[in-house]
């Protein structure tokens, strides 16, 4: 019998990708998508992605969805709490394992290993280490479409928020930034491709300008906020 596993789903490409890797694997029984919502605007954190297409994609990959929900700015206190309560969730279901989508931010893989490690469960990294222009020309290849719902101002400028990626978007990429976002360059939502059983629908709305305070720092230069872009997807029945 194969060892039951949830899959940290964010919507977005490098999910989708070890998604598809982790199924065709076939070592892991994956019984649950799991997923972190801002609980005040019903959208996925980071990638701002509204929970109505989350659902969609899950009701389209057919695994059953977790939603985390959390506060606006949750205290570290209260994400611990609210993940310990979700993980004892998981594992009364028989769920041992915990499958990632991150590629090379080696002290996030320390965090949720020790996490996990410390609640008796083992963290699954399908894309670990693996260069990061072969998996985006991978995703490609396999015929995975997905566009850019989030643009850190910081490296990339409006324009870039609302695109499909493509070779087109990938020519365009300035060079200090990682062909799959790695380092919070950009985030995506993916719609169609081989996990799916049938495209998402929907339609690009406006592209909205957030900021977020920086920490405070003795530079008088630095800008006192953090910009992102981000593009409104908009469920389309």
């Amino acid at each position: 019998m194969k060892p039951k596993a949830l899959f940290n789903w964010s919507s977005g490409k490098d999910s989708a990708l070890a998604l598809y890797k982790i199924m065709q694997d076939n070592q892991y029984e994956i019984t649950t998508l799991l997923t972190s919502i801002n609980e005040e605007f019903q959208r996925i954190s980071m990638h701002g992605v509204h929970v109505s297409l989350l659902e969609k994609q899950a009701e389209s990959i057919g695994i059953p969805l977790l939603k985390m929900e959390l506060p606006k700015d949750p205290s570290m206190a209260e994400y611990q709490e609210i993940m310990s309560t979700t993980m004892a969730e998981v594992q009364a279901g028989g769920i041992t394992h915990s499958v990632f989508g991150d590629i090379f931010l080696e002290d996030l893989r320390q965090y949720r290993e020790d996490q996990l490690n410390a609640i008796g469960m083992t963290a699954v990294f399908p894309l670990w280490k693996q260069d990061t222009s072969d998996l985006i020309h991978e995703f490609l290849d396999l015929g995975f479409k997905t566009i850019v719902t989030c643009v850190n101002g910081s490296y990339l400028d409006k324009s870039f928020a609302g695109r499909i990626i493509d070779q087109k978007f990938l020519d365009d990429l300035p060079e200090n930034v990682d062909p799959c976002g790695e380092n919070g360059e950009f985030h995506t939502f993916t719609f169609e491709g081989p996990i799916f059983k049938a495209p998402i629908a929907f339609k690009v709305g406006e592209t909205v300008k957030k900021t977020y305070p920086k920490p405070k720092s003795s530079s008088k230069d630095q800008e006192e906020n953090y910009v992102f872009w981000f593009s409104d997807l908009i469920c389309d029945q």
